[in-house]
């Protein structure tokens, strides 16, 4: 299949470089755009995928063709999610109960994927939580949770996968980072720590799997109104403070994480790896 992609891919370059402009009526630019983002019948597993960003994203890979398996530890709202997606995509939504922290939930989770799926071509690591706190009123076991979810999750399901991507000779990973990888923010030590963490991890793991074919990006959203900051979106003054730091002066709309995860998960990023995306309204330019 991914040979096909490249020949895909080759071809439509080569034809728009002899002008050919039309087939069966459709632009050949129009198609070659097409087959750098479509995903039909590639797997992936998403994290963290019954609400928030992880839910738009599993939208937009389903949308593009992938079949999903997608986790979270509510078992009520993953269930919920995976039928939402499944009847609004016609795609196979498999919802499974997954805790990053524990390592064998994670392999249990990419076991279903290859014995329902077949592999996993596409893995994003979107579980993260956030416990706002100033350092001196900081508990340990609040940083210990959320280095767990934030870090040592991400290298679980990362190192349950790579193994078969090295062997397929493909793959796709894209950590779901954050601005607060790059900026740092009152309040947020443990988050910001974590999320640091994890721009280091893709470009480590980035550089150890280049010659594999194997690709790991991350995502940097800005403030996005998702669970994770309903705190700040109901505090008028707090919400001010942070969009105030956005020069489009405005919290990102759900649908804008969409496309540039679609575009790291699928065959058009060919040449792109251990890139930090932003996705910030412009927070982490100024």
């Amino acid at each position: 299949m991914y040979a096909g992609i490249d020949r895909l891919y080759r071809a439509g370059i080569s034809d728009i470089e002899k002008g050919q402009e039309k087939e069966k009526g459709r632009p050949e630019s129009r198609k070659l755009m097409d087959n750098l983002f479509d995903l039909t019948d590639q797997a992936a597993i998403i994290t963290g995928g019954s609400r928030g960003l992880g839910k738009e994203i599993a939208f937009a890979l389903a949308g593009a063709g992938a079949n999903l398996v997608i986790g979270s530890r509510n078992k009520d709202e993953i269930q919920t999610a995976a039928s939402e997606i499944a009847d609004a995509t016609g795609r196979t939504v498999l919802p499974i109960v997954l805790d990053v922290t524990d390592r064998d939930s994670v392999e249990a989770a990419v076991a279903i994927a290859m014995d329902k799926l077949g592999r996993v071509d596409i893995l994003i690591n979107n579980a993260g939580i956030n416990i706002r706190s100033q350092i001196e009123n900081l508990l340990d076991e609040d940083w210990d949770r959320i280095q767990a979810v934030n870090v040592t999750g991400v290298m679980y399901c990362c190192r349950a996968v790579i193994g078969q991507m090295r062997q397929a000779g493909y793959g796709r990973i894209v950590n779901i980072a954050s601005a607060l990888s790059l900026v740092g923010l009152p309040g947020r030590t443990s988050y910001t720590a974590s999320k640091g963490a994890v721009l280091q991890m893709t470009r480590t793991l980035a550089a150890e799997l280049a010659a594999t074919g194997v690709t790991v990006n991350c995502v940097c959203p800005g403030p996005f109104a998702t669970e994770i900051n309903a705190p700040l979106c109901n505090d008028q003054a707090a919400s001010a403070d942070l969009i105030g730091r956005v020069p489009m002066g405005r919290w990102g709309e759900m649908h804008e994480i969409r496309a540039p995860v679609l575009f790291l998960a699928g065959p058009g990023a060919s040449f792109v790896t251990g890139a930090a995306v932003t996705v910030d309204g412009g927070w982490t330019a100024v």
